[in-house]
C-alpha cells in the first residue's frame, strides 16, 4: 500500500532540489518503517532495519527522526499538519469552528485518511507507540491554538485564551474519538467502505462539536414509537 503523508506545500511555493531530495528521503524512511510495521508488528524492528529498507545509512536516519516510533508517527504528523494548513487557508472572518470543520472536510476523503487509519489500526494493540502518537496530537492541538489566536488577535471582542485552548482541545478530542469508534467497529479493515465510514465519523464528530453536543434521538427510537402507537 503506497502512502503519501508529506504536507502539501502551497501552490506558490517553489521548493529547491535539495528540499525535494530531503522530502523524498523522509518519505522513503517513513514508508520503510510502515512496511516493517506491517510485516513484523510494533517493536520488532530497529533503526538499522529501517535504514537498510530505505537504502540509507543509520546516520542519515537520525538526521530525520530520533527513533523508530518517531518515523512511524510522522504519518500522523503529516495528516495533522495538512489539516493545520487547510485551517490557515480559511477566510479570516469565518467563524473559527466553521473553519475547523471545513479544514477537516478538505482532508476527510478516504485516500487521504488511509495512511492515518492504517497506522492507527496497526498500533492499537501496543503501547510502544503511544508516546509518539500523543506528541503528534498534542503538537497539532498547540498549532490549532496558535492559528486561532492569530485570527482572533485583530477581532473586536475576540475569544479569550481559555476559549481558544478549550476549542483546540475539543477539536483534537473529536478527531481521536472518531478514530477510536471507527477502529472498534472496523478493526484492521482498510477497504473503501471502511475508510468512507471513518470519513463520516470524522465529519459527524465535528458536527457534534458544532451543535454543542446536543442529544439527537436515534431514528430507530422514533420509528419504534410510531409502530407501538
Amino acid at each position: 500500500m503506497t502512502t503519501s503523508i508529506e504536507p502539501t506545500a502551497p501552490a506558490s511555493a517553489s521548493p529547491s532540489r535539495r528540499e525535494l531530495n530531503k522530502a523524498a528521503t523522509r518519505q522513503a524512511i517513513t514508508e520503510a518503517a510502515l512496511s516493517l510495521l506491517r510485516s513484523r508488528g510494533p517493536g520488532s524492528f530497529t533503526v538499522e532495519d529501517i535504514a537498510d529498507a530505505a537504502g540509507i545509512s543509520r546516520r542519515t536516519f537520525f538526521n530525520y527522526f530520533g527513533s523508530t516510533d518517531a518515523a512511524l508517527a510522522s504519518v500522523t504528523h503529516g495528516f495533522l499538519d495538512n489539516a493545520i494548513q487547510q485551517f490557515r487557508l480559511r477566510p479570516a472572518d469565518e467563524p473559527i469552528l466553521q473553519s475547523a470543520q471545513a479544514a477537516l472536510m478538505a482532508l476527510a476523503d478516504p485516500m487521504t485518511v488511509a495512511p492515518l487509519a492504517e497506522l492507527f489500526s496497526l498500533t492499537q494493540q501496543s503501547s510502544l507507540m503511544s508516546h509518539s502518537e500523543l506528541e503528534a496530537w498534542d503538537h497539532c492541538r498547540e498549532q490549532i491554538t496558535t492559528v486561532a489566536r492569530e485570527r482572533a488577535a485583530g477581532t473586536p471582542g475576540a475569544a479569550d485564551e481559555l476559549y481558544l485552548r478549550a476549542f483546540a482541545g475539543s477539536v483534537i478530542s473529536c478527531g481521536k474519538a472518531a478514530m477510536e469508534v471507527w477502529f472498534a467497529r472496523r478493526g484492521a479493515d482498510l477497504s473503501p467502505a471502511s475508510l468512507a465510514e471513518l470519513r463520516q465519523l470524522l465529519i459527524d464528530a465535528m458536527a457534534l462539536l458544532g451543535s454543542g453536543f446536543a442529544t439527537v434521538q436515534p431514528p430507530s427510537s422514533s420509528s419504534s414509537d410510531s409502530r407501538s402507537s
